[in-house]
């Protein structure tokens, strides 16, 4: 009783901490207190501030399952209750395969590597389908690569990277869609053989371009020599038509030439033979004279025929024999000449 009395007496007794807090345990808050408060608010709501980017997507989980879908923009989520438990970019990504020992069917070791281009469609399912996404498709695209790879032989495998392209885009599409996971691409960038089979096959090419090059080389002289024989037989066959033209332009120039001296020989005798046929008179016999005549200008112009020979005979060197000629020394000119006559 008597404390009531003395603090009812002499009042509340002001403190320090109710100075800088408040006005004790009754009274209202001060200004620092509020101003405290209302700083707390603004860092808290500040950092339950999220900012999602064009291109991206999140996932919020409250109290540990999933709630909502964030998309490009601006969003508040209330921490600590609510968490981005996913941030993922929907637009299309590369994946860098590793490098990696494998072997063909023929057993024989190489090491091949890839890119993968892929996209995310569905967050959801890449998020709770599986645990890690990027993780599954690589060791998923390392087993496909091995054994797309060992399906050929060691040749077949430098000639057919389009076919194991499709093969391992067909196959890894097969698994991630059910991850949300679209594969747009897949590229082989290297297949490295072993240094043992890398210089084998060097021998095997240089082999391989000594025969093309011995090939196209007997090729090339086959050609030749058939060029040759064909260019020979054409050439023999054009010569053999030049000279039978030429034959038959000699033949003809001389059947020409002997028609026209025999033209020029008919003439002569005739003009002679009448000469001669004048040279008699008007009283002997026509049949006769007409008789005498063609023998005088046979034997006439056999003898200017039989002087042009031995002309030319005594022009040239040597010893010379010259006979004159008589009626009887050209029995074959003279009797053949009169033949004629006498049938024309």
């Amino acid at each position: 009783r008597a404390r009531r009395a003395t603090t009812g007496a002499v009042g509340p007794r002001p403190t320090g901490r109710g100075d800088a807090y408040g006005s004790g345990y009754g009274g209202r808050p001060s200004g620092r207190a509020v101003k405290a408060c209302l700083a707390a608010a603004a860092v808290w709501s500040f950092s339950c501030l999220h900012v999602v980017t064009s291109g991206d997507e999140c996932l919020v989980e409250r109290l540990g399952t999933y709630h909502r879908k964030l998309g490009p923009g601006w969003h508040l989520v209330l921490k600590p209750f609510e968490t981005v438990s996913f941030h993922v970019t929907t637009r299309e990504q590369v994946l860098d395969v590793p490098p990696q020992q494998c072997y063909t069917l023929d057993n024989a070791p190489i090491r091949s590597d890839a890119v993968v281009y892929m996209r995310i469609f569905d967050v959801y399912a890449a998020r709770y389908s599986i645990q890690d996404v990027m993780s599954g498709i690589l060791n998923l695209c390392l087993t496909q690569l091995r054994e797309e790879v060992g399906k050929l032989t060691l040749d077949e495998s430098f000639s057919s990277r389009e076919r194991i392209n499709r093969a391992l885009l067909k196959d890894l599409n097969a698994v991630t869609r059910t991850w949300g996971v679209e594969i747009t691409r897949v590229e082989i960038q290297n297949m490295e053989p072993s240094r043992d089979i890398l210089a084998a096959m060097e021998l095997q090419m240089a082999a391989e371009r000594k025969k093309r090059a011995a090939i196209l080389k007997s090729e090339g002289e086959r050609a030749t020599f058939i060029n040759e024989a064909e260019g020979r037989a054409a050439a023999a066959v054009a010569n053999a038509e030049a000279q039978r033209k030429t034959v038959v332009l000699r033949a003809q120039a001389e059947a020409e030439r002997q028609r026209v001296e025999a033209d020029g020989l008919r003439t002569a005798i005739g003009v002679v033979t009448t000469a001669l046929s004048e040279s008699y008179g008007p009283g002997s016999d026509e049949t006769s004279r007409r008789k005498d005549s063609v023998e005088g200008a046979i034997q006439f112009l056999s003898l200017i025929r039989y002087l042009e020979t031995q002309s030319k005979f005594a022009g040239s060197q040597g010893t010379k024999v010259l006979m004159l000629p008589s009626k009887n020394s050209l029995p074959l000119t003279y009797g053949g000449l009169k033949f004629l006559l006498d049938d024309e």
